[in-house]
């Protein structure tokens, strides 16, 4: 019970890294492209999102290599659900004059 628990703490340590670190991304592109000096904003929030990454790794991996690999487990984990999240809606078809396909209300 001790291994498994050992190994779950830094499954959820990586997750929260990962949500962290890829919805920071995420919230940077939205305020980037809004912004008149986007090249601020993306390189403050990589320096920032890595550091706290780096430094989240650095403090749950310790010297322990599963550690490391469960804590880059969350953090891939973390990428697939932050990527699931923040999808866009789909979008109609698309006719071939390029214009979105209308449903007739009822069949004549």
């Amino acid at each position: 019970m001790n291994a498994l628990l050992s190994l779950a703490i830094p499954l959820a340590a990586g997750l929260l890294l990962g949500a962290f670190f890829f919805g920071g991304l995420w919230w940077t592109v939205i305020k980037g492209l809004a912004s008149p000096q986007p090249a601020l904003w993306f390189l403050g929030s990589m320096v920032l999102r890595m550091s706290i990454l780096l430094a989240g790794f650095y403090f749950v991996g310790r010297d322990d290599w599963r550690r490391w690999a469960m804590c880059l487990l969350g953090t891939v984990l973390a990428r697939a659900m932050v990527k699931r999240l923040t999808r866009n809606p789909p979008r109609p078809p698309l006719a071939p004059s390029g214009v979105p396909e209308m449903e007739a209300p009822y069949a004549p």
